[in-house]
């Protein structure tokens, strides 16, 4: 028996939840036509062993055509989903892990012209900013058909052998009918609260009436919209909670606090690195007190001591740590085993998300195989015959070679020309909001120091050093340079987003940043020399600035910069710089052709990517037994290496991450974890 509150059970009806850890509902989209095939199924029955009580799929499964994918989601209107959703829940139940389903209508919160091509619908023709479609105001048969849709998938999901279902309210139909600021339809659908609230009830009984009394159903919303401009204020959404549980059609409430029709809202109803942990945990926890009823929440709680606490202080019943699963998704057996320091910890980067938005699937920036469950282990098994390994180069990328390698059995010894590991990712780090990064750096060698991992610092490794060892696998992991020679003439006069970043050189008063790469070393730049007092223009030749960043990291750094008063500057190329007087003249044109401008300003930072740091390998690759040559079918298949370029060769030979060319610190990571794994 344990007294860890995490641990102990909860008692939802008849449904007996093994410990207090869920997994809350999101699309990582893996789905394939709609349907959680093989690839989703993996990804939720590896956290069903990882020990979860509940894991809540989808974010949000559609019930009806004109709610086509905004983000990938699964398809719920179609009855061939039943039989994946019973192989997905026959799985994750035989590991003791109870499987429910978030389903929705996206009301405006998708487009007209995905999927079949029907108008979206909403209380009203007000567009969502996120999806910018507009939509046609709903009208009385597109209600009733709405309602039928749900009862229709909610039976289809009782069929599949889940054990309950949650309707997705915030931002989608169900609270578009809600709020004031998305709902100005006349009665019985508009006007008064109880007519805002008579969809989602009819819905709710619909659903009851098909599903019976006994199967589990839950709402996700948020009680209180926040700014949101004639959004639903918290007592309004004291009121429809307790309404929710008075109407005796809801069996548990999982809440959130905001809006999710801009970045901005989004990134704060989920908060990234450098934000507050659980900054809605206590709303949550009011909204328990008020009802009384079982309260669910999830909102960055990345690591056990908040969810500890959100247990232990009595705020939910259930605590989410879904992205946190994302990253390790054996937290609750690591709990039990006494091995919490194992846990490989979320840095809030939100890769997952990002991609997801911007029409990707979902990746961990910290681990390799989430997502990728049926190719890729999150236990490294230990390999047949013990070799030795040689890793050049410290930052995530060799780092991982190195934890794989070492858990795979093998000697594993690591050069570092640096007084510390990390490369890249620890000069990201010297950006206050982004100082969680390191937790990808102090995890990984963590594990590298308990498993034996020899680690050399300030040790410039050469073609002799890597001999000396006499390794049989030689890993460059030696990153790549900043690459700023881009000029038709003026090179010499620029500096580098990480000459910035690394506080070599300081920032200029007038600055021009010509971001020719879109990701954070640019941006992160700017803000340091916005913060100087500094005035900065951020230019890029791209039809919108930082694409690489994506949304929801995009939202911080325009909060300062705007604050800043930076000028943003799209579509136009940095050419040329020349000296004029005690100042540089940056010469600008345009892809699009036709013009030139001039800028005088003191400083010129140039953000171009970075270029292979790959002498040492070059020197190897003669020597090597497959001259640096990857077998890229064997790579993909998840077979070993074999290649015999040079059957005289002594060792073999790989390179990753940046030495192969400028991607970023998830490619490496991955790079890492896929070629290491099999040898």
């Amino acid at each position: 028996m344990t007294t860890d509150p995490l641990l102990q059970p909860f008692q939802l009806k008849h449904l007996t939840l093994r410990n207090r850890i869920m997994i809350t509902s999101h699309e990582p989209a893996y789905a394939e036509d709609g349907l959680p095939k093989e690839r989703y199924r993996a990804y939720h029955l590896e956290r069903a062993k990882g020990g979860i009580a509940l894991t809540m799929t989808a974010g949000s499964a559609s019930v009806s055509k004109d709610s086509p994918p905004a983000f990938g989601n699964l398809l719920v209107y179609k009855d061939e989903v039943v039989p994946w959703m019973r192989d997905l829940a026959d799985a994750c139940h035989e590991q003791g892990t109870a499987v429910m389903i978030q389903i929705t209508h996206l009301g405006r919160r998708t487009r007209w012209d995905k999927g079949d091509w029907l108008p979206v619908i909403a209380p009203s023709h007000a567009r969502e900013a996120a999806h910018r479609a507009f939509p046609k105001r709903i009208e009385d048969w597109d209600i009733a058909r709405v309602i039928k849709d749900f009862a229709d998938a909610a039976e289809r999901m009782k069929a599949a052998g889940l054990d309950g279902i949650e309707i997705e309210a915030y931002g989608h139909l169900a609270q578009q009918f809600w709020s004031p600021s998305t709902n100005d339809l006349d009665a019985p659908y508009g006007g008064s609260l109880d007519n805002r609230l008579r969809f989602t009830l009819e819905t709710l009984q619909a659903i009851r009436d098909r599903v019976g009394p006994d199967f589990i159903v839950g709402v996700r919303y948020t009680a209180d919209e926040g700014d949101m401009k004639d959004g639903m204020g918290r007592e309004e959404g004291m009121e429809v909670s307790r309404r929710l549980k008075a109407s005796g059609l809801v069996d548990f409430l999982n809440i959130i606090r905001g809006h999710i029709d801009t970045d901005p809202a989004l990134t704060d109803v989920i908060p990234i690195q450098g934000m507050a942990s659980a900054p809605h945990l206590d709303f949550a926890g009011e909204i328990r007190a008020e009802t009384r009823w079982p309260t669910f929440h999830a909102a960055r709680v990345p690591d056990v001591a908040t969810a500890r606490h959100a247990i232990a202080a009595g705020k939910v019943d259930m605590i989410g740590m879904t992205r946190a699963h994302l990253t390790d998704p054996h937290i609750v057996r690591k709990i039990r085993a006494g091995r919490e320091e194992d846990i490989r910890p979320c840095v809030g980067a939100n890769y997952c998300l990002d991609r997801i938005y911007q029409g990707g699937a979902a990746y961990c920036i910290h681990n390799g195989a989430s997502g990728r469950e049926t190719t890729m282990p999150h236990d490294i098994a230990p390999a047949p015959v013990r070799r030795k390994l040689v890793v050049v180069g410290a930052g995530p990328g060799g780092l991982e070679a190195a934890r794989v390698g070492a858990a795979r059995g093998h000697e594993v010894v690591v050069f570092e020309a640096a007084a510390q590991a990390g490369g890249q990712v620890r000069l990201t780090a010297q950006s206050p909001r982004r100082r969680e990064m390191l937790g990808l750096i102090d995890w990984r060698l963590a594990q590298c120091e308990a498993a034996g991992v020899t680690l050399h610092f300030n040790h410039w490794a050469e073609a002799d050093t890597v001999l000396a060892e006499n390794p049989e696998v030689v890993i460059i992991a030696t990153g790549g340079l900043p690459h700023t020679e881009v000029l038709a003439a003026g090179n010499e006069l620029v500096v580098s987003a990480w000459d910035i970043l690394s506080g070599d050189v300081k920032p200029g008063r007038n600055v021009l940043v010509f971001d020719d790469a879109g990701d954070h070393a640019g941006l992160q730049a700017a803000e340091i020399i916005a913060r100087s007092g500094a005035r900065v223009e951020i230019m890029t030749p791209d039809r919108s600035f930082a694409p690489e960043v994506m949304g929801m990291n995009l939202v911080p750094y325009m909060r300062t910069l705007q604050a800043l008063d930076a000028t943003f500057t799209v579509t136009w190329r940095l050419e040329a710089a020349e000296r004029a007087g005690n100042a540089l003249r940056a010469i600008v044109g345009s892809d699009y052709g036709g013009v030139s401008r001039e800028r005088i300003v003191d400083q010129i930072v140039v953000n171009h990517g970075t270029r292979p740091l790959d002498d040492l390998y070059f020197e190897l690759k003669p020597l090597s037994r497959n001259r640096g040559a990857v077998d890229y079918d064997a790579l993909i298949d998840g077979r070993p290496q074999a290649r015999e370029d040079n059957p005289e060769g002594a060792f073999q030979l790989f390179r990753i991450g940046d030495a192969v060319a400028a991607r970023n610190t998830h490619a490496a990571i991955y790079d890492a974890l896929r070629l290491v794994k099999d040898l």
